[in-house]
């Protein structure tokens, strides 16, 4: 199972260090959401983050709209609730709020995570 992560300490420690802890957390991610897909064989969360860096962040944009398609269909399986956000973590990946999108999908893990998902 996923674990739950404070979204504001993620934030802060992604500032504090200077992005180094947002490549590590978008790294992890990416290995909860195939994690919660149960999609083992998905694209690991080092390889999403070398073809991001290859593809000058385009990549990401790609995964983002896939992460958001995964979530939806694991969240229909387990009968939790909630939209399709894939499109809304593409708009922002293009507006450069990335980190936002990270936010939202580590807040839709967190629901993955809680007791009650179970």
């Amino acid at each position: 199972m996923v674990q739950e992560r404070n979204i504001a300490v993620c934030v802060i420690l992604s500032i504090v260090t200077l992005g180094i802890y947002g490549i590590y957390w978008m790294i992890v991610l990416a290995n909860d959401v195939n994690t919660v897909s149960e999609n083992p064989n998905g694209t690991s969360g080092v390889i999403v983050f070398l073809l991001s860096l290859v593809t000058c962040g385009i990549y990401y944009w790609y995964w983002s709209y896939q992460a958001g398609g995964k979530l939806y269909e694991a969240k229909q399986q387990k009968g939790i609730g909630g939209d399709n956000m894939a499109v809304v973590y593409l708009i922002l990946c293009v507006v450069g709020l990335s980190i936002v999108t990270e936010c939202l999908i580590q807040n839709e893990l967190n629901k993955f995570a809680a007791p009650t998902a179970q």
